[in-house]
């Protein structure tokens, strides 16, 4: 009798000390973001824009370059070669604006984004902060195995952390 006391008063402060694991899904936080939702409006904004700039260009060019074909027979040498120089020009240009709107558009992208996900991240350590847990998962990382009925889902907590109403659907 006296072990099994001694052992319980062993194995009662490992109670005190219980671990505690919980687990978010970020990407579906993300998503009902208020600043995601801005920020995916703002990009498909900044995407047409250089959609509709590199039409302008390349309807350019095909203006310039159907004018050239109707009138390249009566045309003398050098100012055949003059447009079709001003040609290359406009296509080079063009080219070098769809590069450029491309990096100019992954640059926006990647500073939104960075935004979200560092304010995602402050909220998820303080909610791990503040409920005492050890570990919180996140399920969009690709981790193999999480048991959902041992660990507490933290997701409605982080959410209301960034004041976002815990039955927010996602944006699709």
């Amino acid at each position: 009798m006296k072990k099994i006391l001694v052992l319980f008063l062993m194995m009662a402060p490992l109670s005190l000390f219980a671990q505690k694991f919980g687990y978010v899904n970020s990407v579906e936080i993300a998503q009902v973001m208020p600043e995601y939702t801005k920020a995916i409006n703002e990009l498909k904004t900044l995407e047409k824009q250089y959609s509709d700039e590199l039409k302008h260009i390349a309807t350019e060019f095909e203006k310039k370059r159907n004018e050239l074909e109707q009138v390249k027979d009566s045309l003398p040498e050098s100012i055949l070669q003059r447009r079709a120089v001003e040609l290359e020009e406009i296509y080079a240009r063009m080219e070098q604006y769809r590069q450029t709107s491309a990096q100019s558009f992954e640059q926006a992208r990647e500073t939104k984004f960075a935004a979200i996900n560092e304010k995602l991240q402050k909220a998820i350590q303080d909610v791990g902060r503040e409920g005492t847990y050890i570990c919180v998962f996140d399920l969009a990382s690709g981790i193999p195995y999480i048991s959902e009925t041992l660990c507490d889902n933290l997701d409605a907590k982080v959410k209301a952390k960034l004041g976002i109403s815990a039955t927010a659907a996602p944006v699709k």
